[in-house]
């Protein structure tokens, strides 16, 4: 039996046509497949891999680490020095009121994390959350994720959840002294990159501000550069009480975290001891690769060409096909004429050795989001199979 019948009968399936490409190899900005065929890669293992496949800081890092210790107790209980060097060097570069890290094995676990810190020191139930937002797959997440046609299947979830439009003054007129927290995306991804207004941004802050709400940006997709700047938030003059970190985080390795205030923290020691507990959150080998990652990211300034490479990306994606470019920074989306049109050209991209993906709220458009570490030359190379594909 070969790989792929072994693929398809032993591991669980998330869908009935998987791409199924058995990638042997990365490195930079290429997959490599058994019959030692590249793609070039503009998803980036859905914004994990900004800093590139195969990065030697990185696994340098995963090697040193691994040699030393792999798990040796549940998350919290013994110092760690992957975990403590990890989280203050992440809070060094975060707001002072940003200053407690709890890490997760995912970015889902810290939706959770964040739902239960925000009901504990509030004591409210209610949550706001958008349509169109993706915020992961487990029940709390999936209670906050924006479309019905996901969450209907594994009804009942979490009660006391309430869904606005994105942008919309309905959302900030609803938050009330009920609200324990409104969880938005800095940016919405899986809605094909939408963006939010200043306006709306300030006035969302001053409303959680005046009703004691809390604010959770999710920046789990959008993080460690990708829109242009570290963190997508800088750029709305805002600061949330709660952040949601993940797939960057680990630089290729499983990591999640939700960041607050050390005072609201501490809420989840006591009343009950063991708030919050994980057996692998923060695991050693994935935070010493998370920090090498994010070393690598500032020393080398990447974040400081995500803005020229995003304008090439624009300026060559061209074409009749093409509705609209959406952007921000390096997450990109690219409107064709519907789904059926955007899976079409995603397929012959395969042929053509380029690998991208759809939007799960946005399936009429491509998606582009590529390791920050792309050349211009692979951005022109790309863009040149995709239009080719169109």
């Amino acid at each position: 039996m070969n790989i792929r019948s072994l693929f398809l009968e032993h591991l669980a399936q998330t869908s009935t046509a998987p791409v199924a490409l058995h990638i042997v190899r990365a490195e930079g900005t290429y997959l490599i497949d058994a019959d030692e065929k590249k793609y070039l890669d503009i998803i980036g293992g859905i914004s994990v891999c900004n800093v590139g496949h195969g990065n030697k800081a990185v696994i340098d890092a995963i090697k040193k680490q691994s040699e030393a210790y792999l798990h040796i107790m549940v998350y919290g209980e013994l110092i760690q020095t992957p975990q403590v060097a990890y989280a203050q060097m992440l809070t060094e570069h975060l707001p002072s009121s940003l200053q407690s890290v709890y890490f997760t094995n995912s970015g889902a676990e810290a939706v959770e994390g964040a739902i239960k810190l925000a009901r504990r020191t509030t004591g409210r139930t209610d949550i706001i959350a958008c349509q169109h937002s993706y915020h992961g797959s487990t029940t709390g997440a999936l209670s906050l994720l924006g479309d019905e046609y996901w969450r209907n299947a594994f009804r009942p979830l979490m009660p006391g959840v309430w869904h606005y439009e994105y942008n919309s003054p309905e959302l900030i007129e609803a938050i009330n002294e009920r609200t324990a927290c409104v969880v938005i995306e800095t940016v919405q991804a899986e809605a094909g990159v939408r963006l939010p207004e200043q306006d709306w941004m300030n006035r969302l802050r001053q409303k959680c501000d005046a009703t004691g709400t809390l604010l959770v940006l999710d920046e789990i997709q959008c993080g460690f550069g990708r829109t242009g700047t570290l963190w997508g938030f800088e750029q709305y003059g805002i600061v949330p009480d709660i952040l949601l970190l993940g797939k960057a985080l680990g630089g290729g390795m499983p990591l999640g975290a939700f960041i607050s205030s050390k005072e609201r923290m501490m809420a989840l020691t006591d009343n009950p001891v063991l708030g919050h507990i994980t057996t692998f959150g923060g695991h050693p080998v994935s935070c010493a690769a998370g920090m090498a990652a994010f070393q690598y990211l500032l020393q080398e300034k990447i974040v400081e060409s995500v803005a020229s490479k995003s304008e090439l990306w624009v300026s060559l994606l061209k074409h009749p096909k093409i509705k609209s470019v959406r952007s921000k920074g390096l997450l990109l989306a690219v409107a064709l004429e519907n789904a059926e049109a955007a899976l079409h050209t995603l397929s012959r991209c395969k042929e053509e050795g380029l690998f991208s993906d759809w939007f799960l709220f946005a399936a009429d458009c491509i998606r582009i989001a590529p390791p920050l570490t792309i050349s211009e030359k692979e951005i022109r190379e790309a863009c040149a199979i995709l239009l080719r594909c169109l």
